[in-house]
């Protein structure tokens, strides 16, 4: 069993292309400064809020994908917390099985 872990966040819509890569990148380093692999990223883009949060109607969504150690959340959420361009962050934990060398029978 290895643990994946997924980590959601929006950033502010206001900041540039650029910004937004650095923020990413910023985020991946730590990650990977903390011992995490696998570290898949999808940005997913500008999107309206279902709510307004911090007169903001609108966010950037990025979404990580990663497997390590439960101690790198911890640091990852708490600069999260401390920054200015990140509005909401979600980290949510899912157990992934090893893909079985032996396919399952299938009856009908």
């Amino acid at each position: 069993m290895s643990t994946v872990y997924e980590t959601l966040y929006i950033l502010r819509p206001d900041l540039t292309d650029e910004q937004v890569e650095q923020a990413i990148a910023k985020y991946q380093t730590l990650l990977q400064d903390q011992g995490a692999g696998n570290i898949e990223i999808q940005n997913r883009g500008k999107r309206r809020l279902a709510y307004e949060i911090n007169r903001h109607r609108d966010g950037i969504y990025i979404q990580f994908n990663y497997t390590g150690p439960g101690t790198a959340i911890a640091v990852l959420e708490r600069a999260m917390r401390l920054s200015e361009e990140v509005i909401r962050y979600l980290t949510t934990k899912q157990e992934v099985s090893e893909a079985k060398t032996e396919p399952e029978a299938v009856t009908a």
